[in-house]
């Protein structure tokens, strides 16, 4: 597995060698997006349906978490290249973890590396790093004892963040210490993509079988939106907070749709051993 997260350099060698055009950078096809929807949901706006990506907006004052819209902002002319919003660069980040990244980019560029995204199961078993029962790839101690571990969200989410990490959004890879393993950012940061669809129950309807090295269900089924195919995103963001979203934990499951390219949104590889 890679050490870090894939870094905008790397990401931008890739670009340069094959003309990549990313999921953000690339007009919305309504025709597809509509496949998606239940029927007869109406079109969007024509001023909504350009290349665009979301961007985190912190809100002014606490608001009910149960409303992502609130601090999501789709935002035309954000990309990896612009990652929060078109007059914003990444010049000297080079270092810092592509994001804007849709599990099709992510997918492309790992097909080009040589390489591949990682299951589930084995970003879970590397994010461990040897340790066995523990909540964080670091033990037990809560993140937000000591010295910081990981790049999360210190504060309340989503108005306050006091950057306690000194980070409020990406920070450079490798700006905390490694797991076990020597696997940097196995928590916060970014949300790394992995190979398998997403369903809640998968791990769940394993436990009556001993099950090597999992591969992931055949297709999604998310219940909260049947009609959209899920990829798994594992490990947690800069935006995670005890409050909201404890992504951190080394069990911690999210999804998100294939085209979608999030601010917060990015992954590292996997190599088979030859």
């Amino acid at each position: 597995m890679d050490a870090t997260e894939v870094t905008n350099a790397q990401f931008e060698k890739f670009v340069k060698a094959t003309g990549y055009i990313t999921t953000a950078e690339i007009k919305p096809n309504w025709e597809e997006i509509k496949k998606q929807l239940p029927p007869g949901t109406p079109k969007p706006d024509e001023s909504l349906l350009v290349a665009a990506s979301l961007v985190f907006t912190p809100t002014t004052t606490a608001v009910n978490l149960n409303d992502a819209s609130q601090w999501w902002t789709w935002t035309k002319g954000a990309s990896w290249k612009h990652p929060h919003g078109p007059e914003s660069t990444i010049n000297g980040k080079e270092n810092y973890p592509v994001v804007h990244i849709s599990w099709d980019d992510a997918n492309a560029y790992a097909k080009w590396a040589g390489k591949r995204l990682p299951t589930e199961a084995e970003w879970e078993f590397a994010a461990r790093g040897g340790l066995i029962d523990k909540k964080y790839f670091w033990g037990n101690e809560e993140p937000e004892k000591a010295k910081p571990k990981a790049n999360i969200w210190q504060g309340k989410f989503p108005y306050l963040n006091t950057a306690v990490d000194k980070f409020t959004v990406a920070a450079p890879v490798k700006s905390f210490s490694p797991n076990g393993y020597g696997l940097y950012d196995m928590a916060g940061n970014v949300w790394e993509w992995c190979s398998d669809w997403y369903t809640p129950e998968y791990y769940k309807e394993l436990t009556q079988s001993v099950s090597e090295n999992p591969k992931g269900p055949s297709k999604s089924h998310d219940p909260m939106e049947p009609t959209i195919p899920k990829k798994v995103v594992r490990g947690g963001s800069f935006l995670c907070n005890a409050s909201y979203c404890k992504g951190y934990r080394v069990t911690a499951r999210m999804k998100s749709s294939p085209d979608t390219g999030l601010q917060h949104t990015g992954f590292r590889c996997v190599a088979d051993v030859k």
